[in-house]
């Protein structure tokens, strides 16, 4: 740029840089997203913290402080916002599943893709067959559907981009899949923890390229997100599973460490903070699940065993594959009799390798405790990493633990909330109320100083963050609440069972 002798035109070309700056910089900045964004599930690297500096409202309902709303088909993922647009999932009918973008700000529905969801298996009547998350940046949304493996589409568009077929996933309960895609720099990211075939997979977001694969084999059901833990050793991906905690190496998928600190499944995901990763987790023994569950549909004869007929009754008229009567009886069924009884029940529904289940030997015994555990080790780590370990009778069984400013929350169905110190794990406060005595399926979040937690029946309770509980308001959504909500640019986005809310202290024409 070489000045004039005319300051005027110096000055008009002055403009036009500065113009042409900014909006390369509003360029850049559309393409790679925003601090402010919510990729995934629970926002930046699962933990339900939001950096919006923004103001948000403490009181609202589905009439007050309502930004715009959109009415949707039944789903209970949760919503994701990248680039200021937000993206759901819905089922259009009970065939046809949906993907949603809308305008984070507006709330106009930018498009619209519907996919057959094919064949179908029956859940248990709380969950969804839309029930996992996108995860999305400034170019592409990446989402899972159990019949049609991971799609991905653009982000403006919705255009098709690349789609990988997946083992469709079996699980014998009818819990269904849950699981989500999610990021990580140049990975998507994606654990299926089934009744068959249990992996790990990083693809390349960009060309769905399979970059790596861990057979996760030595798994039972679990239901937890990949979590990223920065160590001195570099960035390591953290997955929690049945009965080991485990350290993974972005580059390769190796596992560079393990820690023998969990129980026989989980469904909650771990909170990373500053290189420790802190888990909350309740589980009852598999093979207890499995007679109490064979007994209370009446297919059982209360004896203590289970047959192969007592299993395929129990599932009902869709054929237990198989291979899952391979993996699991043949395993256990040592006497060959044709039935699991005792120490086989442990045998057929745990790897021989994975110490949980009957066997768990704890210092701190039970279904239900808090732990953390440092990152950076290698090799087995459960001697020299795990900081605390802590049994409690407060954990929930699918709500994530919240974690910030030393202190971490849990909230139990019920509606009970208690806190602990990050450095000992000690009680700070509770058992509580939380004036909301429901169920809860969605886990807390935060931003401008206070956590929103959800409930089943529609009402999120706003409590002040800080070393005791204060609730600050309890503010009824008018329809069921399952999927955590997301926040991003002073917007609070709730997806209920009808469709999704966006809320703020700032509104628009309602849609």
């Amino acid at each position: 740029f070489a000045f004039s002798p005319h300051p005027g035109e110096d000055m008009h070309r002055l403009e036009s840089v500065s113009l042409f700056l900014a909006f390369s910089l509003s360029l850049l900045i559309q393409s790679q997203g925003t601090a402010e964004d919510w990729p995934q599930f629970r926002g930046p690297n699962c933990s339900g913290i939001s950096q919006s500096k923004s103001p948000l409202p403490v009181k609202f309902s589905a009439d007050e402080n309502v930004r715009w709303s959109a009415e949707l088909g039944d789903g209970i993922g949760c919503p994701v916002v990248a680039a200021g647009r937000v993206f759901t999932s819905a089922m259009v009918d009970e065939k046809t599943v949906g993907l949603f973008a809308f305008d984070a700000a507006t709330g106009k529905e930018l498009w619209k893709r519907t996919w057959p969801a094919g064949d179908i298996p029956e859940i248990h009547k709380t969950n969804s067959q839309a029930a996992t998350t996108p995860a999305a940046d400034a170019e592409r949304v990446y989402f899972y559907f159990s019949t049609l493996g991971m799609l991905t589409v653009d982000a403006k568009t919705g255009r098709d981009v690349w789609q990988k077929e997946l083992p469709v996933p079996y699980f014998v309960f009818k819990w269904g899949a849950g699981m989500s895609p999610t990021l990580y720099k140049d990975l998507l990211l994606f654990v299926q923890d089934d009744d068959l075939a249990p992996a790990f997979y990083a693809f390349d977001k960009k060309t769905g390229e399979l970059r790596w694969k861990d057979d996760r084999g030595d798994m039972a059901v679990n239901y937890s997100h990949p979590v990223i833990c920065e160590t001195d050793h570099g960035d390591e991906i953290v997955v929690a599973g049945t009965g080991l905690l485990v350290g993974y190496d972005p580059q390769n998928g190796k596992r560079i460490w393990t820690a023998k600190t969990l129980l026989r499944n989980i469904k909650t995901t771990p909170v990373v903070q500053d290189g420790v990763i802190y888990i909350s987790l309740q589980s009852g023994g598999i093979a207890n699940q499995w007679l109490a569950s064979v007994d209370r549909a009446d297919t059982g004869n209360g004896d203590g065993r289970l047959t192969r007929d007592e299993v395929q009754a129990f599932v009902g008229k869709r054929k237990v594959p198989e291979a899952f009567f391979e993996k699991t009886f043949g395993r256990g069924d040592t006497n060959k009799d044709g039935a699991l009884e005792g120490d086989e029940l442990d045998k057929a529904f745990l790897n021989t390798e994975n110490f949980a289940g009957a066997r768990f030997d704890s210092p701190t015994p039970g279904d239900e405790f808090i732990v953390a555990v440092r990152g950076g080790g290698r090799g087995d780590v459960t001697k020299t990493h795990v900081l605390w370990k802590h049994a409690t009778k407060h954990t929930d069984h699918i709500v994530s633990p919240f974690v910030l400013g030393g202190r971490m929350l849990l909230i139990k169905g019920g509606g009970i909330a208690t806190c602990f110190d990050t450095k000992d794990g000690k009680s700070l406060y509770g058992p509580a109320r939380i004036e909301n005595a429901g169920e809860y399926f969605a886990s807390p979040i935060y931003g401008d100083g206070k956590i929103f937690v959800a409930g089943e029946n529609g009402s999120v309770v706003v409590l002040k963050d800080g070393p005791e509980l204060e609730v600050l308001s309890v503010n009824d959504m008018g329809s069921p609440i399952l999927g955590t909500p997301a926040i991003a640019d002073g917007t609070l986005f709730f997806r209920t069972r009808a469709g999704l809310l966006a809320v703020s202290l700032t509104t628009v024409a309602r849609k």
